[in-house]
């Protein structure tokens, strides 16, 4: 049973987009881990069809299986190789196969199809995500990029230095490249695996969609400074944000989920992160007024999504619109909320909000809502080389997608505190840039002490102009007495 419970778990922890699949297996520690890991793909790939044949049969009700534990166990059951459990877990599903095999039939005769594998859509048959490039983040705490390509020169991978193009990250065998927007990135072909590679496991190495790092690049925060992650896990932005502080500073990160945080801990401790202070927290519960959180001046904000950018999550099957619909409103609704508390914090400059959704209901028209709810924020232009721009009328921000970015679908905006004074144009961030310390202390005072001064001497042309007069009338009365 610890087979299905562990793979239970990791597709639950999948579905929550707390990490790739691949890593959460690997990470797991199971004993077999290929077991676990076909168990979990071929779960993964059925999972609309077993969720419709639970639904339908009632399993939850008449079992009281968790939805997770049920689609793998039912996958088993029905399109596996067979229960691999004894007991009562076995005994129970055995209750219910008949049920379970007559609605898996009715799909296929509704279907007009034979096989298991024909009730699958296109894009699963075919999933974007096979074709996508292998992203590898450098942790620049422990290594350098230089390094880490000499080392993987040595270990028989051909490097082709920086790419020019998007159309170079199509790469082949064993070929790889530094990646043309973002400097710590190194991209690989898609198939190539480094769960057992000693960078991976040493520290060295972060396996993160080239998407995902772009939040943190994007924020760059200055080292020593004070920011907030605000649903940081699982925690790969998180040991970004560090490495770009340099591990100096303060890195608060906040998850509600304790199972979550304590995996996120464990990467931080593998990546050397040392400049967190982890709190297992509803973010929007902290407050923005507490002492300790008087400097925070940056702030990443990454909450809950559809998910509808992860092509391991994107799922084609005709839902219930309606209750599709709903969904998106209660999830944008919360958004908003986590973004109007996170701008409340007093001396916040900058903030970076991003999700994995496609949908504009949770991108563009959340923060549309914002900035018209928060007049002393205003949006910041990012990256004007980046092939695909936020929706209209917010152009300022980037998107991702499969077909257009080579990554997972996935929106950014960054927002910036602006002063009462006449409208700045505001600047397009280089994709290397990064603020000078002087600057950043600097914007700080211009917020309240942004007005006209004196320029050379003027300070005192009033006093002199009256002893100009007084001069002139004594001159003039002295005339008249004459």
């Amino acid at each position: 049973m610890a087979l299905y419970l562990k793979a239970a778990e990791i597709m639950e922890k999948v579905e929550g987009k707390q990490g790739a699949l691949k890593t959460l297996v690997y990470d797991s520690q199971f004993k077999n881990i290929k077991q676990l890991f076909a168990l979990v793909c071929e779960t993964q790939k059925f999972s609309s069809i077993l969720q419709e044949i639970i639904e339908s049969t009632k399993l939850l009700r008449h079992t009281k299986l968790k939805m997770p534990l049920a689609k793998v166990l039912v996958y088993d059951l029905l399109i596996g190789q067979g229960l691999k459990c004894g007991g009562s877990w076995k005994a129970m599903m055995m209750k219910h196969r008949s049920r379970l095999q007559a609605e898996l039939a009715r799909m296929k005769v509704k279907q007009k199809v034979s096989r298991n594998e024909d009730l699958l859509p296109c894009s699963v048959k075919h999933p974007a995500g096979d074709q996508l490039p292998r992203y590898v983040r450098v942790n620049t705490l422990k290594t350098t990029v230089e390094d880490v390509v000499d080392y993987l020169k040595r270990d028989g991978f051909s490097y082709l230095g920086k790419a020019s193009r998007l159309e170079d990250l199509s790469l082949k065998d064993r070929y790889f490249l530094s990646d043309l927007h973002l400097p710590e990135l190194l991209v690989f072909s898609p198939k190539t695996d480094f769960h057992d590679h000693f960078l991976y496991k040493a520290g060295h190495i972060v396996l993160q969609d080239k998407a995902s790092c772009l939040p943190a690049h994007l924020l760059s925060p200055s080292p020593g400074s004070h920011i907030i992650d605000a649903c940081a896990a699982p925690g790969n932005k998180t040991s970004q944000l560090a490495a770009i502080m340099k591990n100096k500073g303060r890195l608060f990160a906040f998850d509600l989920d304790g199972k979550r945080l304590a995996t996120m801990s464990t990467l931080l401790l593998r990546a050397g992160v040392t400049c967190q202070q982890l709190a297992n927290q509803d973010f929007l519960k902290v407050d923005p007024d507490n002492p300790q959180y008087k400097d925070v001046e940056y702030i990443l904000l990454d909450p809950s999504c559809s998910g509808s950018g992860m092509v391991c999550l994107q799922d084609n099957t005709s839902a219930d619109q309606e209750k599709e619909q709903a969904r998106l409103a209660s999830l944008a609704s919360f958004q908003l909320r986590c973004l109007n508390h996170a701008l409340r914090f007093p001396r916040l400059k900058r903030l970076v909000y991003s999700t994995c959704s496609i949908h504009k209901q949770e991108n563009e028209e959340v923060v549309a809502a914002c900035l018209q709810q928060n007049p002393g924020f205003r949006l910041v232009p990012l990256l004007a080389e980046w092939p695909e721009r936020g929706l209209e009328p917010l152009p300022q921000c980037l998107r991702a997608s499969t077909a257009k970015t080579l990554t997972h679908g996935f929106f950014v905006a960054l927002l910036e505190k602006h002063s009462d004074g006449p409208e700045v144009k505001p600047r397009n961030l280089p994709s290397s840039e990064k603020r000078p310390a002087a600057s950043e202390e600097d914007s700080e005072a211009s917020e309240t002490e942004d007005r006209p001064t004196p320029v050379g001497g003027q300070t005192g042309s009033k006093p002199n102009n009256k002893k100009r007069r007084k001069r002139k009338k004594k001159k003039k009365g002295a005339e008249t007495a004459e």
